[in-house]
């Protein structure tokens, strides 16, 4: 799976998806570490990529703005 990670995806997850063999490219190595969510998740979907985050409005961009698909990782201590 291709995937697009935001500034806030911690190292160890992009790590875990790479060696799972899974194709990922970060904000910061596509050069928008300091982009709005909204700019993030238009280029995931320009790039064809998943856009993975942790942030808590993700939801309203992708149901109610309707700006692309992606996946929001929540903490293991917070299901």
């Amino acid at each position: 799976m291709r995937f697009f990670a935001d500034q806030d995806v911690y190292a160890a997850t992009v790590r875990f998806l790479r060696d799972s063999g899974h194709d990922v490219t970060t904000a910061y190595e596509a050069g928008l570490s300091r982009s709005d969510d909204r700019d993030l998740l238009r280029e995931a979907e320009r790039l064809g990529r998943m856009f993975v985050t942790r942030d808590r409005d993700f939801g309203s961009l992708v149901f109610v703005e309707e700006l692309g698909k992606g996946m929001r990782l929540i903490p293991a201590n917070r299901r």
